[in-house]
């Protein structure tokens, strides 16, 4: 059985298809097209005509992936910025109309789940509770898990594309503004404080998107690990991380374009989601941080699969 999945996320829509049979499987591609559904309108709830287009493109591009590569399962999941948007049924009947694809649109809960799915094949979460953590730019998910089941999960309308629009932070971003951001946080994230205090949690799980870059930049300035292919978890050390991520918060944007490991859709986002992680680390006093390179797709796939072979 081959499967194929589209995540079509706030920033980007992410294609993984793979060879399926008796609940494993092989990756035989996987893309990713920027569409930055919500640029200068995600807090109006609405998709630009701009963004609109770039979507659309991007997934009629996916599609023809799919076809060359023969799938005979097709999932395509729409998140925060296209449940959200005012005009996000129309994009959906967009997208069957130029493809004949259905795409569910899923809350917030559902997104978790599949979320946690996808980091559970990624890194041994044993029988003590993780925080997993999935930074979007429409919403960011948390999930308190083990290996077997999910205890608590909630997602926040909290992306790094609806904090950049909301805040519009300065170049470099200044004092006042980190600590309006730090306050809108912990007011924001009220749930997920009261929830750590009935699950003790003393390791973060990253999932896939900026915690990548997290790894790469971490990778790039001392010499360690990078994504590849064949690893899914990678060991974050927090002393590196606070000074990557003091360094990247505090810089311009000329500077993050010459940042080694930070790609360009991320140059204009990753001082929020440092912001995010340094929130949440100093929250939980964690003191163990992986990075999980399996997200929601995978968790799809892993669903069919446990369903199907």
């Amino acid at each position: 059985m081959r499967v194929a999945i589209v995540d079509l996320g706030t920033n980007t829509f992410n294609l993984l298809i793979a060879d399926a049979e008796e609940k494993k499987f092989s990756v035989v591609y996987t893309g990713r097209e920027v569409v930055k559904l919500g640029e200068k309108s995600i807090n109006e709830n609405k998709i630009s005509e701009a963004a609109f287009k770039r979507g659309i493109d991007a997934f009629i591009k996916h599609a023809g992936v799919i076809r060359e590569k023969s799938a005979t399962t097709i999932k395509a999941f729409a998140t925060s910025a296209i449940r959200e948007a005012l005009n996000g049924s129309d994009f959906i009947k967009k997208i069957k109309e130029f493809t004949g694809i259905e795409v569910e649109v899923i809350d917030g809960n559902r997104e978790a789940e599949l979320i946690y799915l996808g980091n559970r094949l990624a890194v041994n979460l044993d029988d003590r509770a993780h925080l997993i953590m999935d930074i979007g730019g429409g919403s960011t998910e948390f999930i308190i898990a083990d290996n077997q089941k999910i205890f608590w999960k909630q997602s926040f309308k909290l992306g790094v594309a609806r904090l950049l629009e909301k805040f519009q932070p300065e170049d470099p971003i200044t004092e006042d503004t980190l600590e309006q951001i730090n306050t809108y946080l912990k007011e924001m994230l009220q749930p997920l404080i009261s929830a750590l205090k009935n699950h003790k949690v003393n390791c973060l799980v990253g999932s896939s998107g900026g915690f990548e870059s997290v790894v790469e930049m971490i990778g790039a300035a001392f010499n360690k690990e990078h994504v590849i292919p064949a690893k899914h978890c990678y060991v974050i050390d927090l002393n590196d991380y606070f000074l990557i991520s003091k360094k990247t918060i505090h810089s311009t944007a000329a500077q993050r374009e010459t940042m080694i490991g930070l790609i360009p859709m991320r140059r204009d986002m990753i001082v929020l989601t440092y912001l995010l992680i340094d929130f949440v680390v100093k929250e939980t006093g964690i003191d163990q941080f992986k990075v999980s390179s399996y997200a929601l797709k995978e968790g799809a796939l892993s669903e069919i699969i446990t369903n199907k072979c």
